[in-house]
């Protein structure tokens, strides 16, 4: 045994050789090094990239900042010979880039907007701020009804006849929650009576729609006010559901429902009271404003749908299959501007005489849709890569479907697609541009009309113009961009290993 331990033995006579540090180690010029000058290639690619800075950077340096015309009060100094960036007309023309032609006097409204939505932005994006749920609640529950009243004066015009035609959705959907949550075989006749009921309410609801037909009471047609009877008797009916088939869960259904029509007919209250404030129309927005409400928008609206569709589309269900399977591949198959234009021009052809809708809520429809259909497939790619042993843990667990993908395959998914998110909502931003097509200034249209002002029609003011959109453009992809990196290295989504 000693002779074989002794063979086995190692004694080091010399010290190990110095090895250079692992390049994700190294610092300062090193790591520079490493980088840029690796193999023959890189080092071409290098040289070729500092050939390209020192010819190009000096001259966009002059032309941006040393020959740059600052302060003028027209085209004479910028259309002087050798000068450069015409700055001037950024700061003469700033207002109408930033509200297009909102009134001078109530820009003060676009000003508390955009704080308000900051006040609620900045604690959601910073992780140790407490009361996420109260943040988010106010986000999207009352910072749009108050943005609304705000950018457009409020005092809308609803009528009484759209408040009872809530309260009446509100009765029929609560019967028809409280019937499904009840599964007593003992009441099967009092659920027959409320889903007849409510087919019923429901065509008389289209038949009133589309109609038009008179009023004849409280500003209610016939078909309006046979709705509301038989949302009453199906809300009846679910009222007798809960109470002769002991449905506990019935019961606790009905008050969510009533909660939410009593939410949504106090915001029409709200929405109908005068505050005193000018009304501006929406034709008079432009500018940053309309590019930051279309995206806001289009990136809230779209990302639920979005959610809907992706579970639709992997739905075991064929009908709900095919109709989410139509609309992403129909809409996914045509270009933005072939939306817009549709929502714009050929909409109106479709809608009763006498019933239009503002040009801007069509754009945000339109862009809405046209996201969901693109944000539907990120999620599904998402849904995909969660192993199957999720979901047969959660059906282990006793979890139903909806409470399985809540609670455990979403939050998964949705933490994988982070990069395709914020891709789909960077894109979103861009494409606001293509609202001008329908007659809709953005930063990028409100910029191009100013050109043709001839106090300041100059060599230079068309590459200034497109500059300065150019970098507010870049500096809201940008962020949002490193914020998405931020998410994901908090959220360690990369599965690193």
């Amino acid at each position: 045994m000693p002779d074989i331990a002794q063979q086995l033995a190692y004694v080091r006579n010399e010290e190990e050789p110095i090895l250079p540090a692992p390049r994700g180690r190294r610092r300062g010029i090193a790591a520079l090094a490493a980088s840029l000058f690796s193999s023959i290639p890189n080092a071409i690619m290098t040289l070729i990239g500092i050939a390209l800075i020192v010819l190009l950077l000096p001259p966009i340096i002059r032309w941006a900042f040393i020959d740059a015309v600052w302060t003028a009060d027209g085209r004479e100094a910028c259309a002087a010979p050798g000068a450069g960036a015409c700055w001037a007309f950024v700061k003469a023309k700033f207002g109408q880039f930033m509200y297009g032609r909102y009134p001078i006097d109530e820009r003060w409204r676009v000003d508390v907007t955009t704080l308000l939505l900051i006040a609620g932005l900045a604690p959601m994006a910073i992780p140790r701020v407490p009361y996420k749920r109260e943040n988010a609640a106010y986000l999207l529950g009352v910072f749009p009804f108050v943005a609304l009243i705000l950018l457009t004066g409020g005092n809308f015009d609803v009528s009484g006849a759209a408040l009872w035609g809530v309260v009446a959705v509100g009765c029929l959907a609560a019967g028809l929650v409280a019937l499904f949550a009840t599964s007593d075989p003992s009441v099967a006749g009092v659920r027959m009576v409320a889903a007849a009921a409510a087919v019923l309410g429901f065509v008389a609801l289209g038949w009133s729609i589309v109609s038009q037909a008179p009023s004849i009471a409280f500003g209610l047609s016939l078909p309006a006010l046979a709705f509301i009877v038989f949302a009453a008797v199906s809300l009846i009916c679910a009222a007798a559901t809960v109470h002769f088939g002991h449905g506990g869960r019935g019961l606790k259904a009905l008050l969510p429902t009533a909660l939410v029509v009593l939410v949504v007919v106090v915001l029409l209250l709200v929405l109908r009271t005068d505050f005193g404030l000018t009304w501006v129309e929406t034709p008079l927005w432009g500018g940053l404003l309309v590019t930051l409400v279309i995206s806001i928008v289009g990136m809230v609206g779209s990302m639920p749908l979005g959610i809907l569709l992706a579970l639709g589309r992997r739905s075991k269900l064929p009908v709900v299959r095919f109709i989410s399977i139509a609309f992403i591949e129909f809409v996914r198959g045509v270009p933005l501007i072939t939306v817009l234009f549709m929502a714009s021009v050929m909409l109106p052809l479709f809608l009763p005489p006498g019933v239009n809708f503002d040009k801007l809520l069509r754009a945000l429809i339109g862009v809405t849709l046209f996201t969901a259909a693109y944000m539907a497939e990120v999620i599904r790619g998402g849904l995909q890569a969660i192993p199957r042993g999720q979901y047969e843990g959660a059906s282990a667990l006793g979890m139903g479907y909806w409470q399985s993908m809540r609670l455990i395959i979403l939050p998964q998914a949705l933490k994988i697609v982070i990069p395709g998110i914020v891709n789909s909502f960077i894109s979103l931003f861009k494409d606001t541009s293509l609202v001008l097509i329908i007659g809709i200034f953005d930063l990028l249209g409100i910029v191009q009309a100013n050109f043709s002002d001839s106090n300041w029609v100059s060599p230079s003011t068309p590459a200034t113009g497109y500059v300065f959109a150019a970098l507010v453009f870049w500096i809201f992809c940008f962020g949002m961009s490193r914020y998405s990196i931020y998410t994901e290295r908090r959220l360690d989504t990369g599965y690193r290993r």
